[in-house]
């Protein structure tokens, strides 16, 4: 009888739906249910190595790069990025996080992790799917759009997974939560290899990450982003149906395209050139 060779994607949905896995999802969201109640400036939470050890290197080896997908491009004052949500097109592995998230047992985690019940996964995965940044790009601080129009429902949930490994700090790319006021951002979070950043989405949670990316050139920002909804939402929170809310932080203007332009260049020439350009001005 042949030696039959399991492909990435049994072993990633394999490791998915393993009992030992489940469980403890089920556990984590008990325990870390009032933290994220509590956190500041909104409720949010974040996790290390929060998928199966190899479905995360499962999907980081499958995921595509820019030129092998015709991604939607962002290329504007506000956010340079590559983004692609029809999951059915991508590799098995990714493909099948991707359906995990959208999984009766995903749901029953962020239920009562958030404590916000009803919610309705998004097969269309409009917005989410596949992000990824390069060099010199970002993402400015934003409240996301808060009405799914075909689904006819209200955002609640943002979940986002890292695929990043060996990402120094100095790369930037940082996940920044701030406040209502826009005066500071009060969490920043590296974008590290399997580090999973859960949040309450309102009109008012604004996040993102500002300063253009500073990676090597061989390399990219790469992340996972799943949106959750529900039929209705709190009174408090209801307002008009809005596309994307960026916002102007503190000590700068909204980005001009030159603005932008300039900001890119800064991040990805190297130090030794910036200061040889100083010199000569001087």
């Amino acid at each position: 009888m042949p030696i039959r060779i399991r492909s990435e994607s049994e072993i990633a949905m394999k490791e998915l739906l393993n009992s030992e896995y489940l469980n403890k999802l089920e556990v984590l969201a008990k325990e870390k249910a009032e933290e994220y109640r509590i956190n500041k400036p909104f409720p949010h939470i974040y996790f290390e190595d929060f998928l199966p050890a190899e479905a995360a290197e499962a999907a980081l080896r499958d995921f595509p790069e820019p030129k092998q997908l015709a991604w939607s491009e962002f290329n504007s004052p506000t956010e340079r990025k590559l983004a692609f949500d029809v999951a059915e097109k991508l590799p098995a592995a990714v493909r099948d996080v991707l359906y995990f998230l959208n999984s009766r047992p995903m749901l029953q985690f962020l239920e009562v992790l958030t404590g916000i019940g009803h919610v309705i996964p998004d097969p269309y995965y409009v917005g989410g799917g596949l992000h990824q940044i390069k060099r010199g790009g970002n993402l400015e601080v934003h409240a996301d759009f808060n009405y799914h129009a075909q689904l006819k429902l209200d955002r609640r949930i943002n979940l986002l997974i890292y695929l990043n490994k060996d990402w120094k700090e100095e790369y930037g790319g940082h996940f920044e939560l701030w406040n209502k006021d826009m005066t500071q951002a009060e969490q920043k979070i590296l974008p590290l290899f399997n580090r999973c950043a859960i949040f309450s989405t309102t009109s008012t949670s604004y996040h993102g990450h500002p300063t253009p990316l500073a990676c090597p050139p061989d390399r990219t920002r790469k992340s996972i982003a799943i949106y959750y909804y529900t039929n209705g939402r709190p009174e408090e929170e209801v307002g008009e149906a809005h596309s994307t809310l960026f916002q102007q932080r503190p000590g700068t203007e909204m980005p001009s395209a030159q603005d932008t332009v300039r900001k890119v260049l800064h991040a990805i020439t190297p130090p030794i050139i910036v200061d040889a350009i100083r010199k000569v001005r001087g």
